[in-house]
């Protein structure tokens, strides 16, 4: 009986492992090295160097200590991009005119071009494009769109953990949005291209008392995979579902070894 169990065990195990193998195989095969360094990490608690200047969409050299004095909802991108960041942009000008908060008052809108090319009349372009989207009343100032030189750019992506790569005019890089307290400390990451109004409100509530709020980054990290060719996070099918398989195979030798420990007994009694 005890021989028949560890073979059983044995063949589970090794099972397991192929899968798992096979799963991490194909994982390094999706996500090449040169795409390691593109991401987000995190830098919860921190404070973006404030000090740092830019130029709004109207050319106007401005200092991040002039823009942020309420709870900030950033947007890193860049302005020409064909997809995903455009994406973003919109779904957050949808999210802006369902969100129940004072545009101005309690919160405003950074949105940071990380492509050190791009210049104000570009983002200004881009400023009158979104801010048509909204319906309500929405102040100009508001949602501002800030173009840089390379140096302040880096120093303020490094600054929150947004990683990315230049391959020829565009750019392999993260989604998110960084929410900011007043004072500049960095208080939550929104994942992803469709921001809802209600986990902004939340957020921003959070951030005008200085609190932290919760991140499923890891989780997201782990769920989901970075798509160059679509530029954005895609789920992760054969990552999730191996684990899940695995989880429930090693519960299935928990149950194997309390049925082989409770027949034990019963073999010795007979003999």
């Amino acid at each position: 009986m005890k021989t028949l169990f560890i073979i059983k065990l044995f063949i589970l195990l090794t099972g397991v492992l192929f899968f798992q193998g096979a799963v991490n195989a194909h994982m390094e095969h999706e996500q090449p090295k040169d795409l390691s360094g593109i991401g987000i990490d995190e830098k919860l608690g921190r404070l973006v160097p404030l000090d740092l200047t830019f130029h709004d969409e109207n050319g106007s050299a401005v200092s991040l200590r002039q823009l942020i004095h309420v709870p900030v909802v950033l947007t890193p991108v860049y302005l020409h991009c064909p997809n995903v960041c455009s994406l973003l942009l919109q779904n957050l000008a949808e999210a802006l005119d369902k969100l129940p908060a004072e545009p101005g008052n309690e919160y405003t809108v950074l949105t940071i071009s990380f492509d050190e090319t791009e210049k104000p009349d570009l983002a200004r372009q881009k400023k009158k494009t979104y801010l048509k989207m909204i319906q309500k009343p929405f102040p100009e100032g508001a949602w501002r769109f800030l173009t840089g030189d390379e140096q302040n750019i880096h120093k303020l992506t490094d600054a929150i953990g947004f990683h990315f790569k230049r391959v020829g005019e565009d750019f392999e890089h993260p989604v998110s949005l960084i929410i900011l307290a007043p004072d500049g400390k960095i208080v939550r990451y929104m994942y992803g291209a469709d921001p809802l109004p209600f986990d902004l409100k939340l957020a921003l509530v959070e951030a005008s008392q200085g609190k932290i709020g919760p991140t499923i980054a890891k989780v997201v990290r782990f769920c989901f995979r970075y798509d160059p060719k679509a530029n954005k996070l895609v789920f992760n099918m054969l990552r999730v579902t191996g684990t899940v398989t695995l989880f429930f195979a090693l519960l299935f030798i928990v149950f194997l070894l309390f049925k082989g420990k409770k027949q034990h007994p019963k073999e010795e009694r007979q003999e």
